[in-house]
């Protein structure tokens, strides 16, 4: 395949990419967007393999065989509600990659540069490339054969900072996979010294930068490694669950920009501007979250939340329960109906169930509405993947700025599975980890039911005071079981 048929491939991919990311800002052009990113992948892959330079075909076969396969395996046994952290954990993929990369990078130029500096006594220029092709340097390696001395030092600073972000990457995105599957303690903890460890390691990392620049050789690149190694777990570990939405968003970015990095040591024009869609996209969507949570963007991605600033409030009053009866009665009576969905729906599976109750209750003639916060669940738009999947029209689902002044005249609110997102201490109490985070108001309601599994504070360990106030009622159990309970007492 000619380098023009490769060029206008990579074009025709990254456009694809592009109407890819438009389609999924919204929800009835999404899946047509996931096939856009689909076929651009593949053309992608197509053009890169088949592409000038490329060889080993029956590895690259065996290799692409055994990812597809696990990569099918992975997607039919992972739940909705694992997708967080799989997601994570693919972010951790391409941080490693752009390490392994950025190392195979440099041993290359050493050898192509030793190689060189053997044949310079007696050979030309002419002679030089074509003794090096005679000896199989060849792809990769030949391209770096041209490089003069400031190429040279503008190679090095690309593997560098390649192998920076992708170490901070990937564990970064090991611990936020850790966190996000129960493995790790999901409350913010930092070593002594906090953020001017992080800061150290960063600017020793500079100075590791310098020398190797200068020709330190490959302990420099080593020792930066480890330091960056460092940063990625201590920043994330210090983040607690409450902002861990924004932690998948953040770390999304970061292993598009080292995709990016990627792409600029290899060559690849299509590798650098999908790494930067990806890290851009990233970067934009944990600002909107951030903005959204109330949160300084640059505090959040340096680990400086996820902690308390003081005692917080004691909650007063206790947490009533009702039953199914309670619940279908009030249901009954009321006239329009607001449902709030949370990681709890995801864990429990009960979306469907979330949607046949929705069509009974408008078949009777009440108004039955979706309030979705930008941060419910753990990752961005989690809640409207799980609706639409179980065929909830997209016209009753709104955000947050859409819906939250409707609660007043609402009758009845219904938090399924939820307790950040409806936490009245985020405008009550200034010590709450939360404070200051707009939140769904749906305790103005006349009445609120909240189905939960037990008296637990949840994924973030904050305490709810909407489960104490005089119009909540707390409709206990595994949400499945409880909605399906309720549907019994319904009719159709």
């Amino acid at each position: 395949m000619s380098i023009g048929i490769v060029t206008a491939a990579y074009i025709a991919a990254a456009v694809l990419f592009i109407l890819s990311l438009g389609g999924l800002s919204g929800q009835e052009s999404a899946k047509r967007a996931v096939w856009y990113g689909i076929v651009g992948m593949a053309l992608a892959m197509v053009a890169t393999i088949f592409g000038p330079g490329v060889g080993n075909y029956v590895i690259l076969l065996v290799m692409i065989l055994a990812g597809a396969g696990i990569g099918q395996l992975v997607a039919k046994r992972v739940e909705m509600t694992e997708m967080p952290q799989l997601v994570a954990a693919l972010h951790s993929f391409v941080g490693l990659a752009a390490v392994f990369i950025g190392y195979n990078a440099y041993i290359e130029l050493v050898r192509v540069l030793e190689l060189k500096a053997t044949l310079s006594p007696t050979l030309n220029a002419t002679g030089i490339e074509a003794a090096l092709h005679d000896m199989g340097v060849k792809g990769f390696a030949a391209v770096l054969a041209h490089k003069d001395g400031v190429e040279q030092a503008i190679l090095k600073v690309e593997v560098f900072l390649g192998v920076f972000i992708g170490a901070v990457t990937f564990t970064g995105s090991v611990i936020a996979f850790g966190k996000l599957a129960g493995k790790v303690d999901g409350k913010a903890k930092k070593l002594p010294g906090g953020h001017v460890l992080n800061a150290s390691a960063a600017i020793l990392s500079l100075i590791l930068m310098i020398l190797f620049l200068n020709g330190a050789g490959i302990w420099t690149l080593i020792i930066m490694t480890l330091l960056a190694f460092f940063i990625g777990y201590h920043l994330i570990m210090g983040i607690g669950g409450a902002d861990m939405p924004v932690v998948v968003s953040m770390l999304n970015s970061y292993s598009g920009w080292a995709a990016a990095a990627i792409g600029f040591t290899l060559g690849n024009d299509l590798l650098i501007v999908t790494g930067a869609l990806v890290g851009s996209s990233g970067a934009i969507l944990s600002y909107i979250m951030c903005k959204a949570m109330n949160r300084s963007f640059i505090s959040v991605i340096l680990g400086g939340f996820g902690g308390t600033t003081g005692p917080a409030m004691e909650v007063e009053g206790e947490q009533i329960a009702i039953d199914a009866d309670g619940v279908a009665q009030a249901l009954e009576d009321a006239d329009s109906v607001i449902i709030i969905p949370g990681y709890g729906m995801a864990v429990a599976q009960a979306q469907q169930s979330v949607s046949e109750l929705t069509k009974r209750l408008r078949a009777k003639g009440k108004e039955v509405r979706f309030a979705i916060h930008p941060v419910a669940g753990r990752l961005p738009g989690h809640m409207n993947v799980l609706l639409a999947e179980a065929k909830v029209p997209y016209d009753i689902v709104l955000e947050m700025d859409e819906i939250n002044d409707d609660f007043p005249d609402t009758d009845v609110a219904i938090v399924i599975g939820s307790n950040d997102i409806v936490n009245p201490a985020a405008q009550e109490d200034p010590n709450s980890p939360i404070a200051g985070m707009p939140v769904l108001e749906c305790w103005k309601a006349k009445q609120v039911f909240v189905s939960k599994r037990g008296q637990g504070t949840g994924y973030s360990g904050i305490e709810n005071p909407l489960f104490y106030k005089e119009n909540t009622r707390m409709f206990y159990g595994d949400a499945k079981k409880s909605l399906d309970e309720l549907l019994t007492k319904i009719s159709a």
